[in-house]
């Protein structure tokens, strides 16, 4: 395949994913009591691999060692890689990325006799090698069976040349390059009710996705011939198996990364003259910490997720336990513990552990604007619109000689109109975490005055981030969020209205399981929101 006509199909294939500037179109939530409107499925996206499901995928394929192979950065708007991955074109440094990768994981593959032989199964003179290399391939790497033609087109590109052994390096490289393995074309066939209905195969793709990060294995290909993922209750069987496979974990580990914003932590840094207790251990122990808490939540005890934001209990290391003053029993550099925080002290919930309040602040000071933008946002799903271009983001620094609280200094900042209305809707949250400093240590004084930490979420007043952790334990809001969070990441775009109905279920399935994350996914599994699209845009028929 030429490398130029792969980068036209490409193009193509993008031409119907859509502006990565789109609205939120959920900025209101309905009114649980007020009858939704019927279903109406969207047309489906065509996303495109994300880095990650691309090297999961070649590794559930051909194993371990893969060479090295760089590619175009994904990009995450509205947090989610997927997101990205459906919104973003590729380009031509990408498309020339691709074609690298592809032939030199393919020329490692058959430079390797045990390898190669392993991965044709098979002798390459016996009779039908080929084909059966072509169709077994080809079923892994798109996902679905190959037709006839397409069995025929590929057996062509093993012709090339002298070497058979080389041509099938060639399909094999070909295969890693075509739009039916780095795009998800799930798109469905269409039902008597003008809805599209994804096929068994579709599904098994959609699953291992959801799960796994990775396209699916042959026993679920198998699953899906078989007819055993065309209801409900096969895809139920199927769904709880792949939540069981340990690599699971980490996908969910990845969710929640992007969903919280975790990869900020890589790139944080500190003065140590400034803040002495700042280390690149303790910035390794800050995000440690928090994924910790999250296989704790959804495997280990398999508990209300909203405990996220409001539980005393953590993980810590020997650098992390001397940084909150905690004793940690067994706890060594590299060994965490679960430890609780004191009922009678100033953390509660996620958004008091270091990692979130430093990665909230500027890197000499705190910032209630950052920490209440992170509040609205991540934890509510609520958008707070950028600042105009001709504000001066700059808070006021204090006159030589008179200390000020940062309350104060941001006080003169809101005196400008442009800027009151929006930083009255996230400082008020934000000024809760002020005992917090820069790399998030507790402190009592700012600049030598006392500080006060009051503030309110929506008009309620409450007196410091441990007020925030009990108000959220039952702000309807949180669970809202995360369903709604996890659909985005599932499914790669924003929620259309049309879908609240199915959403509404999904939160209503998530508060009967007692909002237990694992079942959320399971649930997502079985939703008709998940299984079914509507008929497809023009540029996707084209």
């Amino acid at each position: 395949m030429s490398l130029r006509l792969l980068a036209s199909i490409l193009a193509l294939a993008l031409a119907c994913t859509g502006n990565i500037d789109e609205p939120d179109p959920m900025e209101t939530d309905p009114d649980p009591e007020v009858e939704l409107p019927a279903f109406v499925p969207v047309a489906p996206n065509l996303p495109r691999l994300t880095a990650a499901q691309y090297r999961n995928t070649l590794l559930e394929v051909f194993g371990d060692p893969l060479p090295a192979f760089e590619l175009e950065a994904d990009t995450n708007p509205h947090l989610f890689f997927s997101i990205g991955a459906a919104q973003t074109t590729v380009s031509e440094r990408g498309v020339d990325q691709y074609e690298i990768a592809a032939t030199n994981i393919a020329r490692a593959l058959f430079a390797d006799p045990a390898r190669r032989d392993a991965l044709l199964g098979c002798p390459l003179t016996a009779d039908g090698c080929a084909r059966s290399y072509v169709e077994r391939l080809g079923r892994r790497l798109f996902r679905r069976p190959l037709d006839d033609d397409e069995v025929e087109r590929w057996l062509e590109v093993a012709t090339i040349g002298d070497d058979p052994m080389r041509g099938l390096e060639y399909v094999t490289s070909g295969m890693l390059q075509a739009p039916s393995f780095l795009y998800r074309a799930e798109l469905g066939h269409e039902t008597p009710e003008g809805t599209r209905a994804l096929d068994g195969y579709e599904v098994a793709a959609r699953l291992s996705f959801l799960f796994l990060d990775r396209g699916p294995d042959d026993a679920l290909l198998d699953a899906a011939a078989a007819g055993a993922l065309d209801d409900e209750g096969g895809i139920d069987e199927a769904a709880r198996q792949l939540m069981d496979d340990p690599r699971a974990r980490q996908t969910v580990r990845a969710f929640f990364e992007q969903y919280l914003d975790l990869v900020r932590l890589d790139r944080l840094t500190r003065d140590p003259a400034r803040y002495p207790g700042w280390s690149e251990s303790l910035r390794f122990a800050m995000r440690t910490e928090v994924e910790l808490l999250v296989d704790d939540l959804v495997f280990e005890r398999d508990a209300d997720v909203r405990e996220l934001f409001t539980t005393r209990r953590t993980f810590v290391n020997t650098t992390l336990a001397e940084f909150y003053g905690l004793d940690a029993p067994g706890a060594g550099p590299i060994t965490f513990v679960p430890v609780e925080f004191p009922l009678d002290g100033p953390r509660a919930g996620l958004l008091t552990f270091a990692g979130p309040l430093a990665m909230n602040a500027h890197p000499t000071e705190t910032s209630p604007t950052l920490r209440g933008k992170y509040v609205r946002e991540r934890v509510l799903c609520e958008s707070v619109p950028a600042p105009p271009d001709d504000v001066d983001l700059n808070i006021p620094e204090a006159p030589v000689g008179e200390p000020r609280t940062l309350r104060e200094r941001l006080e003169q900042h809101r005196a400008d109109e442009r800027c009151a209305a929006c930083h009255a809707f996230i400082d008020p949250p934000g000024m809760l975490f002020q005992h917090f400093d820069s790399v998030g240590a507790y402190r009592e004084t700012e600049n030598g005055l006392p500080i006060d930490a009051t503030g309110d979420l929506d008009g309620t007043f409450l007196a410091d981030a441990r007020d925030l952790a009990e108000a959220l334990r039952t702000d309807e809001r949180v669970p809202r969020c995360i369903v709604r969070q996890l659909f985005r990441h599932a499914t790669g775009r924003l929620e259309e209205a049309s879908e609240a109905r199915p959403l509404r279920a999904l939160e209503d399935e998530f508060a009967a399981s007692g909002y237990r994350f694992r079942e959320l996914m399971l649930e997502l599994a079985r939703s008709e929101v998940f299984r079914v699209s509507g008929a497809l845009d023009e540029e996707v028929e084209e």
